[in-house]
């Protein structure tokens, strides 16, 4: 089952008009604009709190086949199962037995918030399915950012060719890749495009912006059931992961930058694999431009090479057919479709993206840099110019409530989609990050048990 390549993908990719392709092909009018949120989840089991593994009678396998069985889900990936869809959605797993819902391209974020809400109704009839037939806990899903309890020896693997090259390759580029993969979990939201400017307009405003989007979404404050003495341990581990393919993109944050800017960073950034028939090549010794320039154990660099290596790239905000804006922590269900919010009213409203634009134009990748840096433990409070970056978080909600309203998408009360930003805007006003909402449930204790109790405020 799963994809099957078509003579157009397997053509051989020769030249920059090649490389560009992806992205030209992928403009649209904004009369066909839609967003695509995604959002992963961590499992516990009820009463024991020990994570959800990948097999066994509360695994993520059995909640998938129940959703196939009870809920229409069709499988995409089987033996070992890995994916499935409905609707246009599909749901995943990440390496540690992570949930993650890829939301259908929607119009609007008021759909995303039904979307994820069916989702989670789903979830629950599974978790209480499973309880009945094998007799054992129920599963509890999370909006966390990082898993506030397990630690790595504690988590199974999920099965997937990919994630066996990256378990061994990442550890010797970076500090953190093993608990990139299998502890964090983040929300993150698509968007289309309608030119090249646009584009690139869009990834550099996105790119200069993910600090403060990190730190308004910041979710993460414990690290094996301790209080880490920070916001965000999940964007503490995405400061040392592997240089080569995450961050900033220094390359494209210049005036003008051009589609040819990107893909000369991408180009250079090390690969993952070859797949070809079926079978998976590993390759992380070579560039991608090093494979269209010499080819790999007698295989020659194809179109689908391409995108397959523009999906193993891990900036901020990734350029591929859409703009995947990745920089936040999982959250609760009363901010889930903000992400999509945000950045619909940054991006798909001109005045918006004029402001924002003016906004953050100036902000340098250095000083982008040190921010990074400061944000995983002090959030919206880390300082940016000499005031807290959350003055320049609470700039960038207010432009982007002005577009969503220019937008003018209601729902059935009449609310613009500037609604889903409501309670997020609030906690920003007070320099609070989700985490916070965590941290006041500790009242003092940081037990253990205090933990496990407090993690009732993330419950899905």
């Amino acid at each position: 089952m799963g994809h099957q390549p078509t003579s157009s993908e397997l053509a051989p990719v020769r030249n920059m008009d090649d490389l560009v392709e992806p992205f030209v092909s992928a403009c649209k009018p904004s009369s066909e604009f839609r967003i695509g949120a995604e959002a992963e989840k961590v499992g516990l089991l009820e009463g024991s709190f020990n994570p959800v593994t990948y097999d066994g009678p509360n695994g993520v396998v059995e909640v998938m086949r129940e959703l196939v069985a009870s809920h229409g889900w069709t499988v995409v990936d089987d033996n070992p199962l890995l994916a499935l869809e409905k609707n246009g959605a599909s749901v995943t797993l990440e390496p540690g037995a992570q949930l993650e819902l890829s939301g259908a391209p929607l119009d609007n974020a008021h759909l995303i918030r039904e979307e994820f809400d069916a989702h989670l109704e789903e979830l629950h009839a599974v978790s209480e399915a499973l309880a009945a037939r094998h007799g054992g806990s129920k599963i509890q899903w999370f909006g966390l950012g990082f898993h506030p309890l397990a630690a790595q020896s504690e988590l199974t693997w999920v099965p997937k060719p990919r994630y066996s090259i990256m378990r061994r390759y990442l550890p010797a580029v970076g500090a953190n890749g093993l608990d990139m993969m299998r502890r964090t979990a983040t929300v993150q939201a698509n968007y289309d495009y309608s030119s090249e400017e646009h584009a690139m307009r869009c990834l550099r405003v996105g790119l200069r912006t993910a600090p403060f989007f990190t730190a308004m979404f910041a979710n993460a404050p414990f690290y094996e059931g301790k209080l880490f003495g920070g916001k965000s341990y999940r964007a503490h581990v995405w400061l040392d992961v592997d240089s080569t393919r995450q961050g900033l993109v220094p390359a494209v944050l210049t005036p003008r930058s051009t589609f040819v800017d990107y893909v000369n960073w991408a180009l250079d950034a090390p690969m993952f694999l070859v797949l070809r028939d079926g079978v998976v090549h590993e390759n992380t010794g070579q560039s991608f431009r090093s494979f269209m320039k010499h080819g790999f154990s007698g295989l020659t660099a194809t179109k689908l090479d391409w995108v397959t290596h523009l999906n193993s790239l891990f900036p901020e905000v990734r350029l591929k057919r859409t703009l995947e804006v990745r920089g936040g922590d999982s959250v609760p269900s009363d901010l889930v479709a903000a992400p999509a919010a945000l950045f619909a009213g940054l991006f798909y409203d001109a005045k918006a993206l004029d402001e924002v634009e003016s906004l953050v134009d100036s902000f340098s990748f250095e000083e982008l840099t040190v921010l990074r840096r400061e944000i995983p433990t002090l959030a919206l409070r880390a300082p940016f110019r000499g005031r807290p970056a959350g003055e320049v978080a609470l700039r960038v909600l207010e432009i982007a409530r002005g577009g969503l309203e220019r937008r003018g998408r209601y729902d059935k009360q009449g609310r613009s989609e500037a609604a889903h930003l409501q309670a997020l805007t609030q906690l920003t006003q007070s320099l609070r990050s989700p985490a916070d909402r965590l941290l006041d449930e500790l009242d003092q204790d940081p037990s253990i048990e205090a933990v496990r109790n407090t993690l009732k405020v993330a419950r899905l």
